[in-house]
């Protein structure tokens, strides 16, 4: 069959289907690689565009078969048409200038330079032709919706699934992802610290209360059958607001409590004499070791709390948390006037630091961006034990993951005080 189509009406069709292949590219990657959080936000904030945008996204899969199918018909119909022109005017060898000639123009102008526009301003580029996508994809769905479900049948067939449910594992890593690019032009001097916090929040879920409570060993606790003088006088010297009260044995916790509502008792009866301790005190909430962070944060705040008890599978007392201890998990150590020193970290001139055995590794890792596993123990002292298999004596050098321990105190069987002399110190001579 013979095509005698002038060359002057044949170019307009060309530059036409051109202009639409470039229209196409540009929808398919503004489509593909626009940012579903920033639409949400948008049309969250009444942007009408953004909301089309949003039932683009919730079709993704139909709308890039329309464009794709719209896009492929279009510079189909165009190398068809040069190349009957081409073939007219020179023969045989008119398929090949029609091969060099349309195959240049749609790789740079329907395909290269849309997309790459396209691809640099993506959510730009998708709100300003979201109105006419979903025109395209109208007139185009049918045929679209066709070729998606022959394409989704091969692919079944060939036992490739296409029935992918959300991966909320795959939703978390790519949030992971988008904090560890924040700020990674390094022209905001906060992003370091908005980045840790942002990671912290994440790693709430993760974490339990027993990898951020006070251990037992450092928690002030009252003789509940003490005189309230005497409970009055310990309050006034401890740092701390709330303190679990116990009887008979410490692990014997039967209420905690509160510096005010003591001394507003006390106040109020003219002296601690008349005062019963019982009748001041609250209830102790107890907690298993095993909560998870964001679970009891959320449990803080449906119970207008602050502290708990921590306790293990057989009821016994491993500790106390607080709202502050998980608050802290996210914006770091806060210190006011009445804090003792929390840390028990005293670095030294040498790159080593004199640590406390009850420092959790957690906060260790955080500090000085060490590695140390945090799976097998709560604090520095309990690795060295996990490690060491056996209760090290005062002077013993212990080396593993690259560190140095060295065991400075021991308080019975319990590791009081370490050295610390991390991998880099390790490698300096006068270490």
């Amino acid at each position: 069959m013979e095509f005698d189509v002038p060359l002057i009406a044949a170019a307009p069709l060309v530059l036409l289907c051109l202009l639409l292949g470039a229209y196409l590219s540009a929808a398919e990657t503004a489509i593909t690689g626009a940012s579903r959080p920033r639409m949400h936000r948008l049309a969250q904030q009444g942007n009408r565009k953004a909301k089309l945008v949003n039932q683009l996204l919730d079709r993704k899969d139909e709308a890039v078969s329309a464009v794709l199918l719209g896009s492929n018909v279009v510079n189909i119909f165009s190398a068809s048409l040069t190349t009957a022109v081409l073939t007219a005017l020179f023969g045989a060898a008119g398929v090949v200038y029609a091969t060099v000639a349309i195959g240049v123009m749609v790789v740079i102008f329907a395909e290269v330079m849309p997309k790459t526009w396209a691809l640099l301003r993506a959510d730009r580029v998708a709100l300003m032709l979201a109105p006419s996508i979903l025109v395209s994809l109208t007139i185009l769905g049918p045929a679209a919706r066709a070729v998606s479900w022959i394409s989704r049948f091969f692919l079944h067939r060939l036992g490739i699934r296409t029935d992918r449910a959300p991966d909320p594992e795959e939703h978390a890593e790519l949030l992971r992802g988008a904090i560890e690019l924040h700020g990674i032009d390094h022209l905001d001097e906060d992003a370091p610290v908005e980045k840790a916090m942002l990671r912290s929040v994440l790693d709430l879920g993760d974490r339990t209360v027993g990898d951020v409570m006070v251990h037992r060993g450092s928690v002030a606790l009252i003789d509940a059958d003490e005189p309230t003088d005497a409970i009055v006088t310990q309050m006034l010297a401890a740092p701390y607001t709330r303190i679990p009260l116990y009887r008979g044995q410490p692990d014997n916790i039967v209420g905690v409590v509160h510096a005010k509502d003591l001394f507003r008792a006390v106040k109020a009866a003219g002296g601690p004499d008349t005062v019963r301790i019982a009748d001041v005190m609250t209830p102790p909430w107890f907690i298993p070791e095993s909560t998870i962070l964001f679970d009891q944060l959320k449990a803080f705040q449906d119970r207008h709390e602050h502290f708990a008890i921590v306790v293990d599978e057989y009821g016994v007392m491993q500790g106390i948390v607080t709202l502050e201890d998980i608050i802290e998990e996210i914006v770091g150590d806060i210190e006011d006037e009445h804090d003792a020193i929390k840390h028990g970290v005293v670095p030294r001139e040498d790159g080593s630091l004199v640590c406390q055995g009850s420092v959790p590794i957690h906060d260790l890792n955080r500090e000085f961006g060490w590695d140390l596993p945090e799976d097998v123990a709560t604090t520095i002292a309990g690795l060295v034990l996990y490690e060491a298999r056996r209760i090290p004596e005062v002077g013993q050098t212990y080396a593993f993951y690259g560190f140095r321990f060295e065991i400075l105190k021991r308080e019975g069987t319990r590791i009081a005080e370490l050295r610390i002399v991390p991998p880099d110190a390790i490698q300096a001579p006068n270490v």
